[in-house]
């Protein structure tokens, strides 16, 4: 009995220290992870798995580590079988699974998990813009085939990325092995610290052995990249970790950070090296890029304020040398994913890297055009080659001769990261040209001095006006594609005629002939009647087919409140009006039309007026006047009577004036 309670003991004995074990060793893990130390988190982890432990959050902790180390095939693995134990997860792990779908080329699956994700996150970006172009695949298959790419001839085993070029020779971030006796690792990946190089790109194409960029000042034992030189080349803004005279710097949660600093050219070296004023130690502020004229910089951070993972920023390089506050990008640009490693053209184009918009896998490199305005225009995904199912990311382009560096950790290629250089050879930019001929409806007479204004649907681009020619022509150059587009037309002695056609997605041109109707000539027939006007003695005028019986009463042009179809009743009064005249005059017949200013979009305005004239005419028809004598007709903002239209500036009383009801008399 004794040796049984020693057994019994012993039994549980190891059994406590076998569960206290496995919680000290998820500690451990879990701390590695906390401190992204992914690599060495990624390794305690899995020692659990392979001991047995299914824990839901070791799942969900292994497969996070590996997409943020970009193997995303890898995290994959680890994504299925959080899914296998429980299908219920948060929605962002819906979101990373797609990724790693697309990875291993399953986008049905993929577009299956992004379906789900969307249910549960509606008003996550992400989900908003897959769920608006679900043919994304088709839109990026459109952008693709443009760039011939190869291997840039300066890949290692280890990882290369993050170039640009300075004095014809490619500067390039590499964690290659130096040969030093002390290899230093980046906790991140477990690998090599990496720091700058450079190699001459010779006229031939060939290039030399790659080499230490000034190895005098900038070989720390930390980690640097991603550099950026202006255009004298005597400033670099590049990235590096967190430090203080050459030594690592932690927060209280001993992680170490990403930095940005200032570096000058001076006699032959990169010296007074300088943090700039807006890092942190409790965020990273990474990959700088310049504007054209090199008084804004842009970087990716996850600071304050940033939207998602991390997010491009930007801040103004003053005059005095310091820089305004950073400001972020916003959701033209970035999402809830990863948005990073910025780049500006000499053509004003932002290109960068996110997987938070509907992509091939991984990061994807993504391009929009900055208008003089700061605006963003249209942002397109650049296709492939340059996209990949892997993180693609680190593009940069001369805008002279089209060529060019970016990174990838695609299959095939020689390390965790490499430097691929590009040709392109055909320009993304897809614009169309809109023509046609503007003709009498009724007799087929071409117009001459026919005004047209084009506009698109969402009133974003500024109307651009036309005028016919002789022969009745007219031509719109440079319509971006992919749009909803209006043009609306007027010519003295017509009708305004307002016409809408969609844009493919495709370099062409787009015919579009315009009839205009001839107004109808009123009869010449004048009846005399007699008005009060303002509580003044009665007033005998000449009324003919065409009088708008509004003005002739002075009867406001709106009656109703903003964006709503019920006659105000302190309009009721003024109103009255109206019904006097026509009980007063039975042969009257009066068309009642509304009109509404050019704000909010064209189909609502339509909408909005055709309800406006309706309910005007069955109030005066609940005031006794017959429904023969009356019709009724909505003209939304087709037929303005002042230059108010979408995207032009206008004071509220010019808005007004556009606002208004007519009661035309069509018959007496």
């Amino acid at each position: 009995m004794k040796m049984k309670k020693l057994l019994y003991f012993f039994l549980f004995f190891c059994f406590f220290f076998n569960a206290n074990a496995q919680t000290a060793s998820i500690e451990s893990a879990d701390k590695k992870y906390d401190s992204y130390a992914y690599a060495d988190a990624i390794n305690a982890y899995e020692k659990l798995v392979k001991k047995g432990v299914k824990e839901e959050r070791i799942f969900q902790r292994l497969g996070n580590s590996y997409y943020f180390i970009g193997e995303l095939k890898q995290a994959l693995v680890y994504y299925k079988e959080l899914f296998n134990i429980n299908e219920n997860q948060e929605a962002e792990y819906l979101y990373k699974y797609s990724q790693c779908l697309k990875a291993d080329g399953n986008y049905t699956r993929a577009d299956e998990a992004l379906d789900k994700f969307s249910q549960k996150a509606p008003q996550d970006s992400r989900a908003i813009l897959f769920l608006k172009n679900k043919s994304y695949l088709e839109d990026i298959k459109g952008n693709s085939g443009r760039f011939d790419i190869a291997d840039a001839g300066v890949n290692s085993a280890d990882s290369d990325y993050g170039s640009t070029i300075l004095d014809n020779k490619l500067v390039f971030t590499s964690a290659r092995d130096t040969g030093s006796i002390v290899k230093k690792n980046f906790k991140w990946t477990n690998k090599a610290i990496s720091t700058l190089y450079t190699v001459k790109l010779n006229n031939d194409g060939s290039i030399d052995e790659p080499v230490f960029f000034h190895k005098r000042n900038l070989e720390v034992n930390l980690n640097q990249s991603t550099p950026v030189f202006t255009k004298d080349g005597k400033t670099m803004y590049f990235t590096r970790n967190n430090s203080v005279n050459g030594k690592r710097r932690q927060n209280e949660n001993k992680i170490t950070f990403l930095k940005l600093y200032k570096a000058t050219f001076i006699d032959g070296e990169w010296k007074d090296i300088q943090e700039l004023p807006f890092n942190s130690d409790e965020y990273s502020v990474a990959h700088p890029a310049l504007s054209t004229d090199e008084k804004i910089l842009y970087f990716a951070s996850d600071m304050p304020g940033t939207l998602g993972l991390s997010d491009l920023f930007k801040v103004n390089i003053l005059a005095d040398g310091t820089y305004s506050t950073p400001e972020n990008l916003g959701s033209e640009i970035n999402t809830e994913g990863r948005e990073t490693f910025p780049f500006i053209s000499e053509e004003n184009e932002l290109y960068f890297a996110t997987d938070g918009r509907p992509g091939l896998g991984g990061l994807d490199i993504y391009v929009s055009k900055i208008s003089k305005e700061g605006t963003f225009e249209e942002v397109q995904n650049v296709g492939e080659p340059i996209n990949s199912k892997q993180d693609d990311f680190a593009f940069m382009i001369n805008s002279k001769n089209r060529n060019g560096f970016f990174s990838s950790n695609r299959d095939g290629g020689h390390g965790l990261d490499d430097v691929y250089r590009f040709t392109e050879n055909r320009r993304l930019i897809c614009e169309q040209q809109v023509s046609g001929t503007v003709t009498d409806q009724e007799t087929g007479e071409v117009l001459a001095n026919v005004t047209l204004v084009l506009f698109d649907e969402a009133g974003k681009v500024t109307p651009v006006e036309a005028k016919t020619d002789a022969n009745g022509n007219y031509i719109f150059l440079n319509v971006k594609c992919g749009k909803k587009y209006f043009i609306r037309s007027s010519k003295d002695e017509y009708l305004p005629k307002e016409v809408s056609f969609a844009v493919k997605k495709s370099t062409g041109s787009v015919v579009m002939p315009i009839a205009l109707e001839k107004k109808p000539k009123p009869i010449v027939k004048a009846m005399p009647v007699v008005i009060k006007a303002n509580s003044i003695k009665p007033v005998k005028v000449n009324i003919t087919i065409g009088t708008d019986l509004a003005k002739l009463l002075n009867i406001p042009m709106n009656f109703f409140d903003l964006g709503k179809a019920t006659i105000r009743k302190d309009s009721e009064p003024k109103l009255q009006k109206m019904v006097d005249m026509l009980k007063q005059y039975p042969t009257i017949k009066v068309d009642i039309r509304s009109h509404t200013d050019s704000r909010s979009s064209t189909e609502s305005n339509q909408i909005l007026s055709d309800k406006r004239a309706q309910s005007t005419k069955d109030w005066l028809i609940s005031k006794g006047i017959d429904a023969g004598r009356l019709t009724a007709k909505g003209y939304g903002e087709t037929q303005l009577v002042n230059k108010c239209a979408d995207g032009v500036k206008c004071t509220e009383k010019e808005h007004q004036q556009n606002r208004r009801s007519e009661f035309i008399i069509v018959s007496m």
